[in-house]
């Protein structure tokens, strides 16, 4: 089976990765060259973290490189395709239109996913002709690390899409768990009541962001605290799934100021060197702001 994945970003090169490392053929298409080949790399740094750790041999590494094949086309990268994975940015509009010229270009037999955290599965099918073969495949940041895949069944699924879902996450050993479309779905809906909330303790002063995370891994067993965990995703990301939930479910989802000034300075976490905490080499140094330092 040949899998294609639109979008060479964090998420996309992730899932290219883990399904060339399960066996699968795998194209990774971005718009430009440049963009395709840091997701080539960003696949390279991965696995050689897998060798240095003994997570996986050298050879291992060059078998699963060997099965990626990166370009710029999009009819060249799905025609042969049996699963088109899209993962472009949240945007409702964009994800339709990619959607609809990865259908044009693929025949009935294709199945089609989004990577959507949120937006509805079920608005996207309405803009294809035949919209039973689309499904949310809903991965978590990074997906090479993470276990859970969230299966997004819209309105116009049917069984052979669903099917063929499911297979495919348990192939890449993945965890799956199969949800209806609904906003937010149910990992993002809970996820980010509890990081919101956690940003206006952060606003009131009722702890630090560290102190914060600390509390949760400790008490709650979380692997990651929720505000650094905002800081991975991208704030970005998380003020525009916040105003999306704000309007399908009402003001529990209302975005905190703090993290609306974050947006605004351009300090979206991780991916910028700065958010609720401050960033180097991909390593977390210590804390924005007021806070100043880490522990």
């Amino acid at each position: 089976m040949q899998v294609t994945v639109l979008g060479a970003g964090s998420m996309g090169h992730g899932i290219a990765q883990v399904s060339a490392m399960a066996g699968y053929d795998v194209v990774l298409r971005d718009i430009e060259d440049d963009l395709v080949e840091k997701g080539l790399e960003g696949i390279r740094e991965n696995l050689q973290g897998g060798v240095d750790r003994d997570k996986l041999t050298a050879d291992e590494m060059d078998a699963t490189l060997g099965r990626i094949e990166g370009m710029t086309d999009l009819a060249d990268a799905v025609v042969d395709a049996d699963l088109v994975i899209e993962a472009v940015p949240e945007d409702m509009d964009l994800k339709k239109d990619v959607l609809s010229d990865v259908e044009a270009e693929t025949g009935e037999e294709t199945v089609i996913a989004s990577n959507t955290s949120s937006l509805s599965v079920t608005e996207m099918a309405s803009a294809l002709e035949s919209p039973e073969r689309i499904v949310g495949l809903h991965f978590f940041n990074p997906p090479h690390l993470m276990d859970l895949v969230e299966i997004v069944i819209a309105e116009q699924t049917n069984d052979r899409t669903e099917e063929l879902a499911v297979e495919y996450v348990r192939e890449i050993e993945k965890e799956d768990v199969v949800v209806r479309d609904s906003a937010g779905f149910a990992t993002s809906r809970l996820g980010l009541v509890t990081g919101l909330e956690a940003i206006r303790m952060v606003e009131e002063g009722v702890a630090s962001p560290a102190d914060i995370d600390e509390a949760m891994k400790l008490g709650y067993g979380y692997p990651m605290g929720p505000i650094e965990l905002g800081d991975h995703v991208g704030l970005d990301v998380r003020l525009h799934i916040a105003k999306h939930l704000r309007e399908e479910l009402g003001e529990r989802f209302k975005p905190p100021q703090a993290l609306r000034r974050k947006v605004r300075a351009g300090n979206l976490g991780k991916k910028s060197g700065e958010g609720f905490y401050v960033w180097e080499d991909g390593e977390r140094v210590g804390m924005s702001g007021e806070w100043g330092a880490d522990e």
